[in-house]
C-alpha cells in the first residue's frame, strides 16, 4: 500500500497491516489458495448490500436492538467466537484480508485475531461500500460512495453462499 496513505485512527489495527480494496483483490487473484478475503460484516448487509464473490462471511459482530442515546445509534455487540470461528477456516499463519462497510469493523476484528495468535491480518481500509462523500456540494454527501469494494470494480453479488458463511451458533 501507499506509504505516504494516512490511516484514520478508526481503522489502525495492532499489526499496523491495510491495503485497499483493489490491492486486497489483486493479492487473492494472484494466490487464491494462499490469501483469503473474510467479510466480518451482518448476515443483513450480505443479504442486502451484497458481498465479494470469493469472500468468506463470517461477522465480528451482531446488531443490538438497545438505543444509545449518547452515541445516537443502536451499537453492535461484539461476538466472542469470532477467532475461533475465523479458525475453522484459516490457520495462524494464513495471509488474511478482513473487510467491512468502511474499515473501522474489520479494525477491531484484525486486533481480536491478533490477540488471538494470528500474524498476517490485513485490515481492507476501504471496505466493501468505501468512504463517505465528503463535498458538500454533492447530492451523495454523507454516503459511502468513495472508494470500496463495490465502488472499484471488484466481482460482488447479492447472492448468498451459504457453504462460505460461519455464522455464530444460534442458542
Amino acid at each position: 500500500m501507499n506509504e505516504k496513505m494516512e490511516i484514520p485512527t478508526v481503522k489502525q489495527t495492532a499489526l499496523g497491516l491495510y491495503v485497499t480494496t483493489k490491492e486486497a483483490y489483486e493479492k487473492w487473484k494472484a494466490n487464491p489458495e494462499g490469501v483469503k478475503i473474510i467479510d466480518v460484516r451482518t448476515p443483513e448487509e450480505y443479504l442486502f448490500v451484497g458481498h465479494p464473490t470469493m469472500a468468506w462471511k463470517i461477522p465480528v459482530a451482531s446488531q443490538s436492538y438497545e438505543w444509545d442515546a449518547d452515541k445516537k445509534q443502536y451499537p453492535m455487540k461484539p461476538l466472542a467466537d469470532f477467532a475461533s470461528r475465523v479458525s475453522d477456516v484459516a490457520k495462524k499463519e494464513d495471509t488474511l484480508m478482513l473487510m467491512c462497510r468502511s474499515g473501522g469493523r474489520s479494525a477491531i476484528a484484525v486486533n481480536m485475531l491478533a490477540k488471538a495468535g494470528f500474524k498476517n491480518v490485513y485490515n481492507i481500509i476501504d471496505g466493501m461500500e468505501g468512504d463517505v462523500v465528503t463535498d458538500t456540494g454533492s447530492v451523495f454527501v454523507g454516503q459511502h460512495l468513495v472508494n470500496g469494494w463495490k465502488n472499484s470494480g471488484c466481482p460482488w453479488t447479492y447472492k448468498l453462499t451459504p457453504d462460505q458463511m460461519v455464522l455464530p451458533k444460534v442458542n
